[in-house]
């Protein structure tokens, strides 16, 4: 496997199917590795909580966040309040991690939110 965030993040997410099996520990533990800083994994959840300056900031973070997701066919649950955005990644088909979860996330770390000017502080 390859060793940077920057690989994952040039991945595409493939349909998984059901059935199939979650990644095991190792797996998580390598990939997790690979990620920017924030992310996770809790309860069998992949999840980073981004900060911003406002609610309006965190919305248009928000809406990025669903257009990318929509385009990888690969949708996260967001939960958004003021300030905040929370993102947690899971493959239901699968009951646990898949590596498009990981994708998923390196991808979201790349979304340019410079005209949006918030202060992304990864918790």
């Amino acid at each position: 496997m390859e060793n940077s965030a920057q690989s994952l993040s040039e991945k595409e997410c493939v349909p998984c199917k059901s059935g199939g099996s979650p990644l095991p520990d190792s797996s998580i533990k390598e990939l997790l590795c690979r990620l920017n800083n924030g992310w996770a994994v809790e309860n069998g959840r992949l999840h980073k909580t981004y900060r911003f300056k406002n609610f309006a900031q965190a919305l248009a973070f928000t809406n990025k966040v669903g257009a990318l997701a929509e385009q990888q066919q690969h949708h996260p649950d967001i939960f958004l309040s003021w300030g905040k955005v929370i993102i947690e990644l899971y493959t239901h088909k699968i009951q646990g991690l898949h590596e498009n979860d990981f994708i998923l996330a390196a991808k979201l770390d790349t979304i340019d939110i410079s005209n949006s000017n918030p202060a992304q502080e990864p918790v």
